[in-house]
Order: C-alpha cells, then sequence, then structure tokens
C-alpha cells in the first residue's frame, strides 16, 4: 500500500496501520526473546511501542479524529466526536508474552456518527491481516460438512458457550486473544465465538467490524446491537456467528430453562 492511497481511504489506512503494527511487534517480540528478556517485559514493551506507533499514525493521516485506545486516556471529547479510531494496539498481551503463541493481535477500526465503518484485524504471526475494504474483505465461506465448532477461552469455558455447546452440540476450540478468536469464526476455522464475561469497546469494535463486512452475525447475545463510542467502554457480551447459527445460539442462551 502506498501512503497517499492509505491516506485516501478509511478501509485501507486501518488495514495499513494493524499490518505495519503488526510488523513492528512481531520483530519486537522476536528480537526481545532472542535477548531472553521476561514475559513481563515482552508484553509492557510490546503494549506501548503498538500505541505509540498507533497513535503517532492517526495524528499525522486523521489528525482531525479521536482516538479511543485501551493503552491511552480516554477523554471524553470523544463522545461529541463525529470520527473515533477505537484501538487494541496489542490484543492478547498474555499470548504475545508467550513464545510459540500466534493468537494474538492488532486492532484499528473507525467508528462514524453511530456505527463502525472500516476496521482491520491483524494476526502478525501468523502473517494474515483481514480488512472491511470491498476489494479485500474476507467472504462468508460455505457451512462446512462437519460438526459444528465454538471458539472459547483458554483459561475457562464461559456460561454462555456451555449452554451453547449443550444445545447445538459442537465441538470446542481454545484460543487467546478476542481478536483470534472472532477471526477464527471468519476464516472457517470455527463458527460460532459467544463471549458473556465482559469486554470493552477496544477487544470487539474491529472484529466486529470485519466479521459484519464479511457477512456474519454480530450482536450481544440477547440479539441487541452492540454500541460503540459509548462513555461506559465496558461491553457486557458479544456474539459473532455464522448467520444460520445466529438463532439457535440465542435460543440456546435464552430458552435454556
Amino acid at each position: 500500500m502506498t501512503g497517499p492511497a492509505v491516506v485516501a481511504d478509511d478501509h485501507l489506512l486501518a488495514a495499513h496501520l494493524a499490518h505495519e503494527t503488526g510488523v513492528r511487534l512481531n520483530a519486537l517480540r522476536n528480537e526481545l526473546f532472542a535477548e531472553n528478556a521476561s514475559p513481563w517485559y515482552v508484553m509492557d514493551t510490546g503494549d506501548a511501542t503498538g500505541h505509540r506507533y498507533l497513535m503517532g499514525a492517526l495524528s499525522e493521516h486523521r489528525p482531525d479524529d479521536a482516538v479511543l485506545s485501551e493503552e491511552g486516556a480516554d477523554n471524553a471529547q470523544r463522545l461529541g466526536a463525529d470520527r473515533v479510531w477505537i484501538i487494541d494496539p496489542l490484543d492478547g498481551t498474555n499470548e504475545y508474552g508467550e513464545r510459540g503463541r500466534s493468537d494474538w493481535a492488532i486492532h484499528v477500526a473507525l467508528w462514524e456518527k453511530g456505527d463502525l465503518v472500516a476496521g482491520a484485524v491483524s494476526l502478525p504471526a501468523l502473517g494474515v491481516t483481514l480488512d472491511t475494504h470491498p476489494s479485500t474483505r474476507p467472504t462468508l465461506p460455505p457451512m462446512p460438512d462437519r460438526k459444528v465448532r465454538l471458539i472459547t477461552s483458554r483459561n475457562r469455558a464461559p456460561y454462555s458457550a456451555i449452554l451453547v455447546a449443550n444445545a447445538i452440540d459442537c465441538d470446542a476450540i481454545r484460543l487467546g486473544s478476542a481478536g483470534a478468536k472472532a477471526m477464527a469464526v471468519v476464516l472457517g476455522e470455527a463458527d460460532i465465538y459467544v463471549h458473556d464475561g465482559g469486554q470493552h469497546q477496544w477487544d470487539s469494535a474491529a472484529p466486529v467490524a470485519v466479521a459484519r463486512a464479511a457477512g456474519f452475525h454480530t450482536s450481544r447475545i440477547d440479539g441487541s446491537p452492540l454500541l460503540y463510542n459509548e462513555r461506559d467502554t465496558w461491553l457486557p457480551d458479544l456474539l459473532i456467528c455464522r448467520p444460520e447459527l445466529a438463532e439457535p445460539v440465542m435460543k440456546a442462551l435464552w430458552n435454556n430453562d
């Protein structure tokens, strides 16, 4: 991507920034591991480096836009802004600090006048960046001829995931970061990502933008819309799945008595 093309198009800018952040963090990670740096140092340095690069790049390319970042201080002025970039400079910090793990991501999304309008998720350790540009965005793959796969946390099985797995008879897959989980669905490696433990807006904005652009269902677990650039950055729950599975998933969640 060239600079002028990136500047001219929000979709391309999101993809460019997610990719470039990922390239930098992947190289940094390899360098720090080679130096036998502690996992905590790797994680902290990765968070800070990703945030610093993205803030500088957004200041250069979109100086009039507001930014909501996991690693930055929140600014209430974003609530009155028409355009807000919602970024997670390193999603899956714990996984980033573990040798051999690829389930970490970079999130870059743009909210404009009430909705997500562009976004990208980079999976740097896999060399993959997925975005919302009409010419490059992923498309909904055919329903695979296998058992439905539900993706869940490495460390816990959310109650919602247990309900869905039992009702639909799913195979379970465990991954680290929210972006890695959501993109596993978009890439057809899994079919359902349901989360009821709460996340912040930057955890899901870019994954939701990419999944929605590709034709997947995205909502709260009761089917209500996911709202971004809200004063409270906390989102209680999330559902990303193939559209034909949305109704069975919500039925499993709400008709389980």
